[in-house]
């Protein structure tokens, strides 16, 4: 969406109908930019400068959404207009936003191809600055009964053991996992140490019983399917 041009106006100043709040109350959160949905968390702008220009001003120097997400508090509050207050607020939504998207929806999703796997824990881990190796554990019928990060930190056969990953399985009496990992480079193409751990996740799963569905590698809006590159075999 095109976030659109502000410039140093005063809110007061702006039309009625075209404040974020009052947008969004007519039209839903939806339909509002990232400057806007920042607005609001920010509430208030600086001296001489609209809170939606200091909103645009934020996303411009972070780099955009990415950037926020990523963003300390230190960082935060040497932007200009940005003090420990607007900070905290700021830090506050885009951790709310991370928890949501790791929930599980109470009716317990279903798996049906990897787009939905992915689109499950794309939130979570599309900004992420380091990989963090996650696994769905699934139902009978593939639907989601839990998931867990295993651990965070380069992949390699060394870190990732079948041993843990088949534990948390067994605890949750899963017929079947995925496991997804994240690139932060955001290129998701699978490296030599991916196709090691995954060769030994699908040994251990034939031997405990417990089918590995797929690995997943995500990127930056983007993913790759070992299942759909016939890297892992038909059960």
């Amino acid at each position: 969406m095109k976030e659109p041009v502000y410039k140093y106006v005063l809110l007061k100043d702006v039309p009625e109908e075209e404040r974020p709040r009052e947008r969004m109350l007519r039209f839903g959160a939806e339909h509002l930019s990232n400057a806007e949905l920042i607005a609001l968390l920010l509430r208030t702008g600086s001296t001489g400068e609209s809170v939606l220009h200091l909103a645009q001003r934020l996303l411009g120097e972070l780099g955009g959404l990415k950037g926020l997400t990523s963003a300390s508090w230190q960082e935060l509050t040497q932007i200009r207009g940005i003090g420990p207050a607007k900070a905290v607020q700021l830090l506050a939504g885009v951790e709310l936003g991370r928890r949501i998207s790791r929930a599980v929806p109470a009716d317990r999703l279903a798996i049906r191809s990897p787009d939905d796997a992915v689109q499950f824990v794309m939130d979570e881990l599309r900004y992420e600055q380091q990989e963090h190796f996650i696994c769905l554990f699934l139902n009978t019928k593939y639907r989601v009964i839990d998931k867990k990060c295993i651990f965070k930190g380069s992949l390699n056969v060394s870190v990732v053991h079948p041993r843990e990953v088949f534990h948390e399985a067994i605890r949750r009496s899963s017929a079947a996992i995925i496991c997804v990992h994240n690139h932060p480079s955001g290129d998701p193409t699978p490296s030599r140490e991916d196709l090691e751990v995954t060769e030994r996740l699908i040994e251990a799963g034939h031997i405990m019983g417990i089918d590995l569905v797929d690995h997943l590698i995500i990127g930056d809006q983007t993913y790759y399917s070992m299942k759909e590159k016939g890297l892992i075999p038909e059960n």
